[in-house]
């Protein structure tokens, strides 16, 4: 993030404008939204500016700012488009200690104004630093259509109860809850459709329960799966249930990109696990959730891939039921899925693989204990988790099957995130392949014909997948 985003308060302030023309106008009508007193500076203004100069809190002058003017004012705008007169604003505004903002002068602007989605008191702003505005009017546009104007007024009405719900709820945590339930629950839908004395009732109704049980409260859990990686592949469940979780325990495949979608107050408990490096065994961190669940949290297990496809999420669900705590279970995108789609190897194929078998590298204790009959069939392909330091004991497997070492294999390293390489070979010569790559992991190992399939489908995937921008269109690209 290369700028701190703040709303600032100017009301009743002065705001200097120094232009007269179009760009000059978008700043006075920005600044007068906020309550702004505008001081508008320009001896020939043009006729879409002189429009404003009816409003209550702008005053023009017939002439250029002067340093004395700068200093008075709470903020300046350059928008004039003209390099001596904004050269000449700038030097002020740093005389003055004053911020400044000169149009199309990345350079010459300690702030950057934002495209607004405005839905007062809720505002939405958007920017791109000014990398790319054409992205933020593309998002603005799509906030706009998907935020009604009336979540508006359902803010003003429902906050028109902060202090009564303040008294009746001491205790943070309780509060926080009640809103959430206020908002997302029957009142707030009561409200949305138009019935405003009902949605009064019922919050009075629920505020006065939640004030007086004195039951304490049981917590529960979130078992979510955050896919392989790329957050783009998170369920639009996955993203509400990391927003209302007071903590949140996840392992060593949840990347920065995912957690930062998590609620910003959340406490974050790491859990990681790699192969014989345990940051806490699986039965701790059963305990664990289990004893922030009974203290009344609201607990996040976010798991990369899928909790029930190798990622013993059936063990911790049991450990919660033993202990009668509600548990919710949101699926995730697994490994095999991400990693195969991103590197343009289908796992099914008519004329490849009319199967697909997953397996695990690692047992119990790490033991490798597979199935060498069933891995062995043709027409199959075989996706193998947690493999990657295990792969020449692997090919060792297939080779004493009688498995053609001609068969093709592909080693997926970061699957679906930006730094995602991807390893060919064939059985015989893939080990030495990713030796010489040095692959570190996490990586799926693809077994199957279906991996000469990539290098048809691999060239568009692989631009697209560098092009983090375009990554909610790859599904439906695929």
């Amino acid at each position: 993030m290369d700028n701190l985003p703040i709303f600032f308060g100017i009301k009743g302030k002065t705001v200097l404008v120094d232009g007269g023309e179009t760009v000059a106008a978008r700043r006075v009508e920005r600044a007068l939204s906020a309550g702004a007193h505008v001081e508008v500076f320009e001896p020939d203004p043009h006729p879409e500016m002189q429009l404003l100069f009816d409003h209550e809190n702008v005053t023009h002058h017939a002439r250029l700012p002067t340093q004395a003017d700068v200093a008075r004012s709470i903020i300046v705008y350059g928008a004039s488009e003209l390099e001596e007169r904004d050269q000449r604003l700038w030097d002020w505004s740093r005389a003055e200690k004053v911020l400044c903002n000169v149009a199309d002068v990345p350079a010459m602007c300690d702030f950057i104004t934002p495209s607004v989605v405005d839905r007062a008191p809720i505002v939405v702003a958007i920017s791109t630093g000014g990398a790319a505005p054409v992205i933020g009017r593309i998002l603005r546009a799509r906030i706009e259509s998907s935020v009604p104007a009336i979540f508006g007024r359902l803010a003003r009405f429902t906050g028109s109860f902060r202090q009564k719900i303040a008294d009746a709820l001491p205790d943070g945590r309780d509060r926080r809850r009640f809103w959430e339930t206020m908002i997302e629950g029957p009142a707030g839908d009561f409200y949305l459709a138009g019935d405003e004395d009902r949605a009064r009732v019922q919050i009075e109704s629920d505020l006065d329960e939640a004030a007086n049980s004195d039951a304490p409260a049981m917590g529960e859990v979130y078992l979510v799966g955050a896919g392989p990686g790329d957050p783009d592949l998170l369920t639009f469940r996955a993203l509400r249930l990391m927003q209302r979780a007071d903590v949140v325990l996840y392992d060593r495949l949840i990347g920065d990109g995912i957690l930062n979608l998590v609620r910003r107050d959340a406490e974050r408990i790491y859990v990681g696990k790699a192969p014989s490096n345990h940051t806490m065994e699986q039965e701790d961190i059963s305990a664990l959730m289990v004893r922030l669940a009974k203290e009344g949290n609201r607990v996040l297990r976010l798991k990369g891939g899928d909790p029930f496809v190798f990622g013993r999420g059936g063990e911790e669900i049991a450990a919660l039921a033993e202990n009668g705590i509600r548990c919710q279970v949101v699926p995730g995108i697994t490994a095999a899925v991400g990693c195969g789609a991103y590197a343009g190897i289908p796992l099914t194929h008519r004329d490849h693989a009319q199967s697909c078998v997953l397996i695990t590298a690692h047992g119990r204790g790490g033991v490798l204990g597979l199935d060498w009959d069933v891995l062995s069939r043709p027409s199959q392909t075989v996706a193998i988790y947690m493999g990657l330091s295990s792969l020449d004991a692997l090919v060792e497997g297939f080779e004493d099957r009688g498995v053609d070492m001609a068969t093709p294999v592909a080693v997926v390293e970061n699957g679906t995130r930006p730094e995602q390489r991807v390893v060919t070979g064939t059985l015989g010569e893939i080990d030495d392949a990713v030796e010489e790559a040095e692959l570190k992991g996490p990586a799926m190992i693809i077994v199957g014909s279906v991996v000469t399939l990539r290098d048809t489908l691999n060239p568009s995937l692989e631009d697209r997948l560098h092009d983090m921008s375009l990554a909610s269109t790859r599904a439906l690209d695929i």
